[in-house]
């Protein structure tokens, strides 16, 4: 069984991060496809183009952000798919889920961790 990590894609590739996900719905300024080294790039389990900008454009706290993404993970037709491979390749090796933003404890990084971790 491997180990879930979770890093920023500005972070060196290592041998240990296994199957690389990028879970943003925007590509990460600067970084080219090879560079990533990506297994899976899971734009549709990111937030709704509508609650993620207006969260950013400061029309909703962090928390009601929060809320309204576990609702759309719940509701996700994608989610299954996710968490399969997610299971799938854990059961070979490792996984790293991928992110671009500076602060991931304000962003929809600890709402999907937290799915996860109950989901697999």
């Amino acid at each position: 069984m491997g180990t879930l990590y979770w890093k920023r894609i500005y972070e060196p590739t290592e041998p240990q991060d296994g199957f690389r996900i990028l879970v943003d719905r925007l590509w990460p300024r600067g970084i080219t496809k090879e560079k990533a080294m990506l297994g899976d790039w899971a734009k549709d389990i990111t937030p709704s183009s509508d609650i993620r900008q207006a969260y950013h454009r400061g029309e909703m706290n962090y928390e009601h952000f929060s809320a309204l993404y576990a609702k759309e993970l719940a509701k996700n037709p994608a989610a299954p798919a996710f968490l399969g491979k997610i299971k799938e390749k854990l059961r070979t090796g490792n996984v790293t889920i991928l992110y671009a933003v500076k602060d991931p404890t304000a962003s929809h990084i600890p709402t999907l961790q937290t799915f996860i971790k109950k989901n697999i």
